[in-house]
């Protein structure tokens, strides 16, 4: 991926443990991500994407009022060009197609592996860079 530049990529990050977030948003910005938000549940998520324009959401789906599919749901309608990357501990498989068909771009079993979610990450912009 030669144009393919790690820090312009922009990430929101959506949990509702700040734990988890925490986690996530070292192992992102160690691979050289830029974080440029992180929420605690669906209406913060909404508003940090809408005021901070990421090119990836990474969202839980087990969260309180609204969940991580409901929101991806919102994402792809209002915010076309993100790409969302679901993780959670529910790993069965229709779980993981429920999240696809919400419009998610990959999904990760949690525990995540620092490596799946940086390979994760780069096969979302290897792929808009074969497009443009």
């Amino acid at each position: 991926m030669s144009n393919f530049n790690p820090a312009s990529v922009k990430i929101v990050i959506v949990d509702d443990s700040d734990f988890s977030r925490s986690i996530i948003s070292r192992m992102v910005t160690e691979a050289g991500f830029t974080v440029v938000g992180e929420a605690n549940g669906a209406e913060a998520a909404l508003i940090a994407v809408r005021d901070k324009s990421p090119n990836v959401v990474i969202t839980d789906i087990v969260m309180p009022n609204v969940s991580g599919i409901e929101l991806t749901e919102k994402l792809t309608q209002n915010f076309g060009d993100v790409a969302v990357i679901v993780v959670s501990s529910l790993s069965q498989e229709h779980i993981v197609l429920e999240a696809i068909g919400a419009g998610a771009t990959d999904f990760i079993a949690k525990p995540i592996q620092k490596q799946q979610l940086i390979d994760s990450i780069e096969k979302i912009f290897s792929q808009q860079l074969r497009e443009d």
